[in-house]
């Protein structure tokens, strides 16, 4: 099955901002557009808007003034669903609401040709639950698109129960023609996206409720540490706190309540008290023209320390081994069967976060997981009460000799990068486990969808096939509500890696 010919018609229903989008990608393939809109008026007011961002490109030297007069000629208002009737796809993307959704594609079944392919680019509700007005779910498909529409490429083709495969293909297919990249995917609460990305905002919440860390802090953590392209405080305010939320919402609900999408009071209290983020001025933060600049905690600099033990090879964190003797601070080495941690001259311990927290040791102080620790310009430690005082202030200097800001954090079991990408990586194994797309689709999909510095199994293979399931392990054990039980798919992935091994633990 291929993708529908250049020259045959698409329209879009609805003329949002998403709406004008989708028929942007449309019109800028090739393809003859159709507009309509229910509200009077408001079809041609976006055929002008859309002409107006041609205009814009051609300024931009990314269309022709040639390309830019034949798409425009190729697009048309439409005054009625009855002018959509020789379409080959029309792209629904109406207000989320689903008594709305399905009346809108029984009037529109009525219309169009048999083998008319019917497309939602709903975020949120059921594929299978909106084509099941349908006298013909088969032709029936999932077309999610990111916004803006023509700039992000990525499409998840979201296959609903009664979905055919021709269908699916057609427009997998279609997409891909419009220079997007399509990711298939299974009527599942979220999609791809929705569902794998929850715990990058739930994680940064519960530690901000924890009190481990201010909003400025963890946004920080996670950009200068992890490698994310913006914190979550500061992402879910450019989004809007209301849309955010809502998807939390809509995901849990269709989850029966699973703990592990579990949304957060403290985001609910936001929204309750009107704060949306940018666009309402105030959200996580103030964005009064004259509100001061929230900053990130950093630790005042401290001496390094005149030598470290290393026991073991520190995992996923040996690459500091190289950096702290670049450096110029020697580095011991001493063979330990489970050893992963550095002492320090004080006799204290510098340990990559592992789901325990520091104050059930010694005189231990936590560092959080870095997406690349060459490239981190921040890192978060992590110690208790009981921590002294001297292993904290060695554990600060040592990274601030590596030229890295330091975070102190509060004694947060997995911290806060760590945390969020082994519960991403959880996520990630059950959807495959559970047939909701492939492995190399949950890659590409989270790379180009929220800009990831890399896709769930690309960390996982780089952490180590057993240490998101250990993290969460202990997670589990210091807070047993199942909201960080790993699940049997990592389980399964986890231990397979130790019998390969000879393990039998």
């Amino acid at each position: 099955m291929t993708a529908l010919d250049l020259s045959s018609p698409v329209a879009v229903v609805g003329t949002g901002t998403m709406g004008q989008g989708i028929a942007q990608v449309a019109l800028v393939a090739g393809h003859p557009v159709r507009l309509y809109d229910a509200a009077p008026g408001r079809a041609q007011a976006a055929a002008d808007a859309i002409g107006a961002r041609l205009d814009r490109l051609v300024a931009k030297d990314r269309l022709t003034g040639a390309a830019r007069d034949a798409a425009r000629a190729r697009l048309l208002p439409a005054e009625s669903l009855a002018e959509l009737a020789d379409c080959a796809l029309v792209v629904e993307a109406v207000l989320e609401r689903l008594d709305v959704k399905q009346e809108l594609l029984r009037e529109l079944e009525g219309v169009v040709d048999e083998d008319c392919l019917l497309a939602t680019n709903t975020s949120s509700l059921s594929v299978t639950a909106i084509g099941g007005a349908l006298a013909n779910p088969g032709r029936f498909v999932g077309l999610h698109f990111f916004n803006p529409a023509p700039l992000l490429p990525l499409v998840e083709v979201v296959s609903g129960f009664a979905t055919d495969v021709t269908s699916a293909t057609r427009a997998y297919e279609t997409a891909r023609a419009w220079g997007k990249t399509p990711v298939a995917c299974a009527d599942t609460p979220g999609f791809i996206v929705n569902r794998i990305a929850r715990p990058f905002y739930a994680e940064a919440f519960a530690v901000y409720e924890a009190q481990g860390a201010d909003p400025a802090t963890i946004d920080a953590v996670l950009r200068e540490c992890g490698g994310f392209r913006m914190g979550a405080f500061e992402l879910t305010d450019l989004i809007g706190q209301d849309v955010n939320e809502s998807v939390t919402q809509s995901v849990w609900q269709a989850f029966f309540h699973d703990v592990r999408f579990t949304p957060s009071l403290a985001q609910r209290r936001l929204v309750e008290s009107g704060r949306l983020g940018r666009k309402s001025g105030h959200g996580w933060y103030d964005y009064a023209e004259d509100a001061e600049r929230d900053e990130p905690h950093t630790a005042e600099k401290r001496q390094q320390p005149a030598y470290v033990v290393a026991e073991g090879d520190l995992g996923p964190a040996s690459e500091l081994l190289s950096l702290i003797r670049e450096a110029g601070i020697p580095v011991r080495e001493e063979e330990e069967d489970h050893g992963t941690r550095l002492v320090l001259p004080s006799g204290g311990q510098l340990a990559l976060a592992d789901g325990q927290t520091s104050v059930e040791f010694r005189d231990v102080v936590y560092f959080d997981l870095a997406v690349d620790y060459r490239r981190a310009t921040r890192i978060a430690l992590s110690a208790s009460q009981d921590t002294a005082p001297q292993t904290l202030t060695e554990a600060i200097g040592l990274f601030q000799a590596l030229g890295k800001d330091v975070s102190v954090i509060g004694d947060v079991p997995g911290m806060i990068v760590a945390r969020t990408v082994a519960r991403i990586v959880d996520l990630a194994h059950d959807a495959v486990a559970k047939g909701v797309a492939t492995v190399e689709d949950i890659d590409t999909a989270m790379r180009l969808g929220v800009n990831y510095p890399m896709g769930p199994f690309e960390w996982s293979r780089r952490l180590g096939r057993g240490w998101a399931y250990d993290l969460l392990d202990e997670l589990h054990v210091r807070e047993p509500s199942g909201r960080y039980a790993p699940s049997l798919a990592l389980y399964r992935h986890a231990y397979a890696s130790d019998k390969r091994e000879g393990s039998t633990s």
